[in-house]
């Protein structure tokens, strides 16, 4: 119990430093394992995106979960590079933390807390701290569906010089599925909708799907597709975007 107090207390602390935007897939962070103890990955990733202009980056990021008993502790820390018509642009950061305590074999607690940052959407700083109920189900082993529903604080600055600074709660529900159709193949797909408590009318939606194949022992290349709709974005930021990306991660348990 101390070393997971131990944990905690570090991953809270790295928190803060941490930034992002959009809507983060936190079900691409969870590494199956049965086992207890400390297991992650780290990735490279390049990618081919669009918004107002078209770009390339370049992003490297580590995951790491930490398992004992029903708890379940999950970091993500990531930096992406990006170049905008030959120029240099340090586009965005990412500190996401989510703690999970697991109740019964298909119910578990929830929180979660993320800074993130995107200088290309105007987003200069976006906090988000949250809580909920996560709901499993399937209990085959080669396909899995989970239901979440979560409500969120959210604290959100923009540089479009026109947009006040917003204070907000929302609601964050998902539904994920994925598929392991052989030992070395898995497909995970999960689709956020986050509307605002107080008016349904202004919401969020992304859906990110991934497919990983093992390539050697703890080596893994990974393809990615996210989509992302924001009804209110900054100003002059287009509503939907969308980001194709493709990495090599190496994983440890």
């Amino acid at each position: 119990m101390k070393g997971f107090l131990t944990l905690s207390l570090l991953l809270l602390t790295s928190l803060y430093w941490g930034t992002e935007a959009q809507i983060l897939n936190a079900e691409s962070l969870r590494k199956v394992t049965d086992t207890s103890g400390f297991s992650g990955n780290a990735a490279v990733n390049f990618a081919l995106k669009r918004n107002t202009r078209d770009f390339l980056t370049f992003s490297s990021d580590i995951h790491i979960q930490y398992k004992m008993n029903n708890h379940l502790i999950l970091l993500k820390n990531d930096l992406a590079f990006q170049k905008i018509e030959g120029a240099d642009l340090e586009n965005s950061n990412i500190t996401h933390l989510r703690y999970n305590y697991k109740i019964s074999s298909r119910t578990a607690l929830e929180a979660f807390s993320q800074i993130q940052e995107n200088k290309i959407n105007l987003i200069a700083h976006r906090a988000l701290v949250g809580a909920g109920i996560r709901y499993k189900l399937s209990n085959s082993d080669n396909y899995k569906f989970y239901f979440g529903t979560l409500a969120m604080y959210e604290h959100e600055k923009l540089t479009d010089g026109i947009t006040p600074i917003q204070e907000n709660i929302r609601n964050s529900s998902y539904l994920s599925f994925s598929l392991y159709p052989r030992d070395n193949i898995s497909i995970i797909s999960t689709t956020y909708y986050q509307p605002l408590l107080k008016d349904f009318n202004d919401y969020r939606i992304s859906n990110q799907s991934s497919l990983a194949v093992e390539m050697f022992k703890n080596v893994t290349l990974n393809i990615s597709y996210t989509f992302t709709y924001d009804i209110f974005p900054a100003v002059g930021i287009p509503s939907s975007q969308y980001d194709l990306s493709t990495g090599i991660a190496y994983s440890f348990d």
